[in-house]
């Protein structure tokens, strides 16, 4: 059974950091393309980062320089360091996967209209002080 778990969603105050963790099983990671996006309350899902199967990473100017996508192919887990947060980072984070290496072309919008196969269930992150 194919299964995205995220976590490490929480509370944190302005300029703070968290890491969020997108734990895979039922699939081997390390030949999918995982996507992170976020949805913000009365906005649409937007992609911020991407980290291809080949190894190619790609991150929304709105998160540029601040957040930091990786993976651990040994654990099966992509993470993504977010540093630097602020009020406009408040979201339901989610991890996708995808079984093709052009996939982050899915995430960033240059490809519309195609429905990533795997989603996890979105962890909360809110940034208050």
């Amino acid at each position: 059974q194919v299964q995205l778990v995220e976590s490490g969603g929480g509370l944190v105050q302005p300029g703070g950091s968290l890491r969020l963790s997108c734990a895979a099983s039922g699939f081997t990671l390390d030949d999918y393309t995982i996507g992170w996006f976020r949805q913000a309350p009365g906005k649409e899902r937007e992609g911020i980062s991407c980290s291809s199967s080949d190894g190619s990473t790609w991150y929304a100017d709105s998160v540029k320089g601040r957040f930091t996508i990786s993976r651990d192919n040994g654990e099966n887990t992509v993470y993504l360091q977010m540093d630097s947060l602020n009020s406009d980072d408040t979201a339901v984070y989610y991890c996708a996967a995808e079984n093709w290496v052009e996939a982050c072309a899915v995430v960033s919008g240059v490809i519309k209209g195609y429905e990533i196969d795997y989603w996890g269930q979105g962890t909360q992150v809110t940034v208050s002080s």
